[in-house]
């Protein structure tokens, strides 16, 4: 049986690479509403929102992003999923995480969960992975 997405049952998810496993589930009830992810004892928090909007942004895309996935206090490589999570043109006008300090890697959680949902395609590698909508 699938995870509901809830505190009571988060969806169990990895990183592209493999190298980390990880949980997530909805907050709607936080404000603004949540996405929450627990990292062993870190918890990251992004705007709920990003699931559908990160989605739209690929479908935009149509081919395949670098993830780029960096720490809040490094620079996002351009053109990525970190870069896009984090610009002032983006739908949240620009930050998706919402915990100072903890508001990185967008690129590195955001990606798998969308995979889970059927909603990408996201590569496997040790290095440089790659994410894209799901052509219709």
């Amino acid at each position: 049986m699938a995870a509901e997405g809830t505190k009571e049952d988060p969806w169990a998810l990895v990183t592209a690479p493999g190298s980390s496993e990880y949980s997530m589930y909805r907050d709607p009830e936080s404000d603004p509403p949540a996405l929450i992810c627990q990292v062993g004892s870190t918890t990251l928090k992004y705007h709920l929102r990003a699931i559908e909007d990160l989605s739209a942004w690929l479908r935009e895309q149509q081919n395949w992003v670098p993830l780029g996935a960096a720490d809040e206090n490094k620079p996002a490589p351009e053109g990525s999923v970190e870069a896009w999570g984090r610009d002032p043109a983006n739908p949240v006008s620009g930050w998706y995480g919402l915990r100072k300090g903890y508001r990185g890697r967008f690129g590195m959680y955001l990606p798998p969960l969308l995979e889970k949902l059927g909603l990408v395609e996201l590569t496997h590698e040790k290095r440089n992975n790659m994410v894209r909508a799901i052509p219709n």
